[in-house]
């Protein structure tokens, strides 16, 4: 069990960013086919990202004893695809609320 620790948080902050995104209507549940689209392509560019780092020598998997240890490629662990997602939605609910709380109440449109 402890080689999923890290696995199991990622998943647990996805679904309460999920939480948090239904109850205030950010992102996926304000628009869900724009926000999937965001999703895939912040997710995609970050893959392509890490890809180039890995064939730089510069990200390296390592060792853990919270992580899976199941690598998807050389270099590129199980939990990496899951941590961006985790990134993406993080950062698409932050934005969406923070750009909500600038436009002020009752101005939900835009």
């Amino acid at each position: 069990m402890m080689g999923a620790v890290y696995l199991v948080s990622l998943l647990l902050g996805i679904g309460c960013m999920l939480l948090l995104d239904r109850r205030f209507r950010l992102f996926f549940w304000h628009d869900a086919a724009a926000a999937g689209l965001v999703t895939a392509a912040g997710v995609g560019f970050l893959l392509l990202w890490d890809a180039a780092g890995i064939g730089a020598g510069v990200f390296l998997s390592g060792d853990s004893a919270i992580s899976t240890g199941i690598l998807l490629a050389p270099e590129l662990p199980l939990e990496e695809p899951v941590f961006l997602v985790f990134l993406v939605l993080c950062t698409m609910v932050l934005y969406t609320g923070a750009a909500r709380l600038i436009r002020g109440p009752g101005r939900d449109r835009g």
